[in-house]
């Protein structure tokens, strides 16, 4: 592939760290940053969604007919990197965005396009996304929420745990079994789930970080209008196929951008750490471990544009995107856990302890990034599609 981009591209990327630069404040992205005492709270996050909105910086690979730009991927890809780059919020709603939105776009009824497209665009909807169970994350073709249709209602009976954003959402995706007595990834319907509705309890999970983001969700005789289906009936696995898709898209350079920046920091403490009396970073050892980092990201650079290449010849994100979440989330333990070991004893000290290094930054990123090798599908999920679907080797009982 050509990586060199056009003038057209370069000049899309200076605008958008030209609105970068001029909307954030001061010092963002930094360490010892504290957010202006006039801008705290959700409203900073409003407004920040409003003015990429009013810009033509939201939905923008959306077709124009339903509000977006009709970008290229690489206009998309470029306004991912630039905003990893400044370590800029994205919009509100990714879920909306990414996921929920351009599903209906492409399976949803006129009459679905016309009442949510727009609100998600404007920010004024948040979704969230109802597919894993305790029973069904990596194989979710096995999940065991029932939707069973009596006249122009289902009925939703079941639990989804997992759920980003739960208590904060609006509307839902969510995955259910129509037909029980269909095969595995049959019978499956695909709902539009309004979360404020009867029969719906959402208990927050404690993460090992001590946040809540995650959520179960139960549901007791949920009643969803059959106006609600997304697709045709019992087709709700296809059209999951199309949600899945999505999340694999061009957000995947913006991982690079991430990733770039963890190394630094990671090589940065690394300077200021003490190993023998002398900087850690002097140590031969330490800038093994460093420079077997920067290869792996190398490795994974490539890799990610290999899938993007694809993309942008009209394909879509095949088996090998596999490759790309072995690599990267099992980097980014490796990162972490190197972070913590240069730390020796001081390791010990919690994210914002006064006397913790880099203020306990990776502490916190540590624990955060034991999760990586399990949601999105688990490093041992990941391995077995890369054998069987990418090098054709045969299953094994």
């Amino acid at each position: 592939m050509d990586f060199n981009f056009t003038p057209e591209e370069e000049a899309f990327r200076e605008k958008v760290r030209a609105f970068v630069e001029s909307n954030l404040p001061k010092g963002w992205g930094g360490k010892d940053f504290e957010m202006p005492e006039e801008l705290t709270g959700k409203r900073f996050y409003i407004d920040w969604h409003r003015k990429l909105y009013a810009n033509g910086l939201v939905g923008m690979s959306w077709p124009k007919e339903y509000g977006g730009q009709g970008a290229t991927p690489v206009e998309q890809a470029i306004l991912n990197e630039e905003l990893a780059r400044y370590r800029a919020p994205a919009p509100l709603g990714g879920i909306g965005l990414a996921l929920a939105g351009p599903t209906i776009i492409v399976h949803g009824t006129e009459a679905q396009k016309k009442r949510y497209l727009q609100k998600i665009l404007a920010g004024e909807e948040i979704w969230c996304q109802l597919f894993s169970e305790p029973n069904a994350g990596s194989d979710l073709a096995s999940l065991r929420t029932r939707a069973e249709l009596k006249g122009d209602e289902f009925i939703v009976n079941g639990q989804k745990i997992w759920t980003s954003g739960a208590r904060s959402a609006h509307f839902g995706i969510l995955l259910a079994r129509s037909d029980p007595d269909a095969p595995k990834h049959k019978g499956i319907s695909y709902l539009i789930v309004d979360m404020k509705s009867p029969g719906i309890t959402i208990k927050p999970l404690r993460q090992i970080t001590g946040e809540s983001h995650f959520n179960e969700v139960f549901m007791d005789d949920l009643r969803v209008p059959r106006e609600n289906l997304v697709g045709r009936l019992h087709d709700g696995w296809h059209v999951a196929n199309t949600t899945l898709a999505n999340e694999r898209g061009t957000g995947a350079l913006a991982l690079l951008v991430r990733f770039g920046t963890q190394l630094q920091e990671v090589v940065d403490l690394a300077r200021s750490a003490v190993r023998g009396g002398r900087p850690a970073v002097q140590d031969p050892i330490v800038r093994q471990r460093l420079a077997e980092f920067y290869i792996d990201l190398q490795r994974l650079k490539y890799n990610v544009y290999r899938g993007f290449s694809a993309i942008i010849k009209g394909g879509s994100p095949g088996p090998e995107g596999s490759i790309q979440k072995l690599s990267w989330s099992e980097l980014s333990q490796r990162m972490q856990e190197f972070a913590v070991e240069l730390q020796g004893p001081g390791a010990q000290l919690a994210f914002r302890e006064p006397h913790a290094m880099a203020g306990g930054y990776h502490q916190r990123m540590f624990l955060r990034s034991r999760a990586d090798t399990i949601y999105a599908g688990t490093s041992e999920i990941q391995r077995n599609i890369i054998a069987q679907r990418v090098l054709g080797l045969p299953r094994t009982n």
